[in-house]
């Protein structure tokens, strides 16, 4: 084993004060999902390869975790949450259609590491399966940017194009074409000259997609769109750029993009009514999107909108002596009661040093402490101390919990 202990590279652990965050967001996401009507759903982390194998474009291929196991089969880590749920609605016929499901689980995929892009990640997906209806479409769109907002976000937007635009492009320029925001018009033509396309034609391509027009999927979406209340211009636009490289992408697709972001869009998808077909031997409708977790979190960081970085603990409860130990446990057990959440100091050294667990509260970002000394517990009373601003309270703990530590309705 090698001397240096470390991660791989492009896998990652999250501390708490990291993963409070991520879970604010997951949490938020959430509520806005199920608000819409989407159900959870959670699939296996690995794969049989051969579902998974030619789903995702000549890239998909190059980037997908396989293994043979120990019984000599082929599987796959999970490369998106799509082909998966593919999978579910097929063992699982006598589902209701339309289906409406929110996945919020990781994927694997063996790409190049930079800002906002990792190996493993957290993919948080919305999808609805057996509507051929455009209403879909935009109710996934609408979900999606209600998300957004959610989250505090005011600059995003919905770009949205049709994959149909392309349907006579093979694949590999498709793909291409998809990186033109982020290479460029000279690197995209570059990269279709270097995939079998001639220059001019390259060049004519990148210039006739900046002057194209809105497809009949645009307006009808829009208009559904703007019945939700959100407006063109503001909230969502026709982007005629858009491709979305993945191969199953049938009709409208969309990314969310952020003026305050420049390492690419905060989420995409699209509609995939041929995917689900492959497998079923008939097409079944569907159209879905998912947002880059790590993305929004870094996003969100940037803008500063965690309103907090305190612990998920309220209060430290301290002890002051072996024999007022049973008077902060008394009083443990009755803030946990309440559902206020809570720690006892737990060391049997420092139990004389106040101070020590007084700094124990401030490392952990815990915004009360109480205390419970020879005079208070004469009194009956307990000490409240806020240690943002230094205030102290003396009061019975019932008293405490009602004026402070129970959060008052708005």
């Amino acid at each position: 084993m090698s001397k240096k202990i470390q991660t791989l590279k492009g896998f990652r652990d999250f501390l708490p004060s990291e993963q409070r965050k991520r879970q604010i967001v997951i949490n938020t996401l959430k509520e806005v999902f199920e608000l819409y009507g989407f159900e959870p759903l959670e699939t296996p982390a690995l794969e049989y390869d051969e579902l998974l194998s030619g789903k995702y474009g000549d890239e998909g291929e190059k980037l997908m975790y396989r293994f043979t196991d120990l019984g000599g089969r082929k599987i796959a880590l999970r490369y998106d949450q799509t082909v998966p749920l593919v999978r579910v609605m097929i063992q699982n016929q006598d589902l209701p259609l339309p289906f409406k499901r929110y996945q919020i689980q990781p994927v694997w995929r063996a790409e190049n590491t930079q800002k906002g892009r990792y190996r493993e990640f957290l993919q948080c997906d919305i999808d609805i399966v057996g509507s051929c209806s455009l209403l879909a479409d935009a109710e996934i769109i609408s979900c999606a940017l209600k998300s957004a907002q959610a989250l505090g976000f005011k600059d995003v937007r919905m770009l949205i194009n049709d994959r149909a635009a392309f349907k006579d492009l093979k694949s590999e320029f498709v793909a291409a074409i998809d990186k033109l925001k982020k290479i460029g018009n000279e690197g995209v033509v570059a990269e279709l000259v270097r995939k079998g396309m001639d220059k001019r034609s390259a060049e004519g391509l990148t210039k006739s997609l900046n002057k194209g027009n809105p497809p009949p999927s645009y307006q009808v979406i829009k208009k559904y769109l703007e019945n939700y209340g959100f407006e063109e211009g503001r909230d969502f636009e026709f982007d005629p750029t858009i491709a979305r490289g993945l191969d199953y992408y049938t009709g409208p697709i969309f990314e969310l993009v952020s003026n305050s972001y420049k390492s690419g869009s905060l989420g995409g998808g699209g509609r995939y009514d041929k995917l689900i077909g492959k497998f079923f031997g008939q097409d079944i409708y569907a159209t879905g999107f998912a947002f880059g977790f790590d993305r929004l979190v870094e996003l969100l960081e940037e803008k500063k909108l965690f309103t907090s970085n305190q612990s998920s603990t309220k209060v430290l409860v301290t002890i002051y002596s072996q024999e007022l130990r049973p008077k902060s446990l008394d009083a443990i057990s009755f803030l946990r009661d309440k559902s206020i959440n809570s720690e006892i100091w737990l060391n049997e050294k420092g139990m004389e040093r106040l101070d020590k667990q007084l700094k124990y509260a401030n490392k952990k970002n815990i915004p009360f402490v109480i205390v419970i000394g020879p005079e208070e517990a004469k009194k009956g009373v307990v000490v409240l101390k806020n240690m943002k601003t230094g205030e102290q309270m003396e009061d019975s703990l019932e008293s405490v919990v009602k004026k402070q530590l129970i959060k008052k309705p708005q």
